[in-house]
């Protein structure tokens, strides 16, 4: 009787350890996305440009972050979550004949305190809709329960309004990476819009393999950068032998990493597979890196100083400016008052206040 019990109690055990490694694949019915190096030289600019602290530089895109490859980028509205320490701009590239969405990734007075607490963060919320989905609660709450989303989605109707039907890039870094993807979902699931398109850089993971899957199938044009052994992407853990309870990256990836010797070395743009979790890609190395993270394509990312909500305005732009009572504001840039970029560019703008 012992000898049947233990043995019932193997093979239970056998059939366990046998369904748990075996990892979940996501696979999209839509053909994966070509990688544009030029486009992905571009949007970095913008995910890089959103984390001014100085809303008047940003605001009138005067910013020393502004000048490069996004130059003559139309600012429709700044939305500036002070509650939460959230940012984000809603603007128009004519150059790509595209409406460009920004987020700012994490403010954390010290971006190790927020890794070491992405390393620990379990599932925990339900997908709306989609069954077997769960997500990060708190980057889903970052986007679909702060001011960023009304904000994002009247800016974009009066681009459409102005421009006329454009297509829509979201973009972000490290957390505004997750808070774009959540974006890019919501405009195409939603709001019913069209040629809705995501890059993002050192996005860590979001949901699991459910979602993950669901994801892929909705905003199939999306590209997430990961460059050499950045820590973000490697998080929350993927554990391969709980495909089910685990996080799951969506595809498409495109790793950057480096070959050669001295003073021949040589940046590598691999374009990974449709699993979303690809092992020759950043999978393939460890993740032990903050100094990968913090550049991409040579841009810095991240605030030049390292203050937790700093934030510099001009006074005279209040008038530009909606508060609610919890002091979060956006700064709208309509079309009759468009001016204001010429005047504040040729004009003292006097001393600058700090809102926060």
């Amino acid at each position: 009787m012992e000898r049947r019990r233990l043995l019932t109690i193997v093979i239970i055990l056998s059939l366990f350890v046998l369904s748990a490694s075996r990892e979940l694949k996501v696979h999209s019915k839509y053909h994966l996305p070509g990688y544009n190096h030029t486009l992905a030289k571009i949007l970095v600019e913008y995910s890089s440009a959103v984390y001014i602290s100085d809303l008047t530089e940003l605001f009138t895109w005067t910013c020393s972050r502004c000048n490069g490859l996004t130059k003559g980028f139309e600012m429709i509205e700044l939305i500036v979550d002070v509650e939460h320490c959230l940012q984000a701009f809603v603007g128009v590239a004519k150059d790509l004949n595209a409406i460009v969405i920004a987020f700012r990734g994490t403010q954390e007075h010290s971006i190790q305190n927020w890794i070491a607490d992405l390393y620990w963060k379990q599932l925990d919320c339900n997908y709306p809709g989609i069954s077997d989905a769960m997500v990060h609660h708190g980057f889903y709450s970052a986007y679909h329960n702060t001011t960023l989303r009304p904000g994002i989605i009247n800016a974009v109707k009066s681009a459409k309004e102005l421009y006329g039907d454009l297509q829509i890039m979201v973009t972000g870094h490290s957390m505004g990476g997750a808070m774009a993807s959540f974006c890019g979902m919501d405009l195409t699931v939603n709001f019913g819009m069209q040629n809705v398109q995501v890059m993002t850089f050192g996005q860590p993971r979001i949901g699991n393999a459910a979602f993950s899957s669901y994801f892929s199938q909705i905003v199939p044009n999306t590209i997430r950068v990961t460059n050499e052994h950045d820590m973000v992407p490697h998080l929350p853990p993927y554990y391969f032998h709980f495909p089910q309870k685990t996080y799951h990256h969506f595809p498409r990836e495109v790793w950057l990493y480096h070959i050669g010797f001295g003073s021949l070395v040589y940046t590598v743009e691999k374009v990974c597979d449709g699993s979303g979790e690809d092992p020759t890609c950043s999978r393939s190395v460890s993740g032990n890196s903050i100094s990968d993270h913090l550049v991409y394509f040579g841009v810095q990312m991240g605030c030049d100083d390292v203050v937790t909500c700093k934030i510099l305005m001009d006074p005279r732009l209040a008038a530009y400016s909606t508060q609610d009572q919890s002091g979060n504001f956006i700064m709208s840039m309509s079309h009759s008052n468009s001016i204001i970029k010429t005047n504040v560019e040729t004009s003292e703008l006097g001393s600058r206040s700090n809102v926060i």
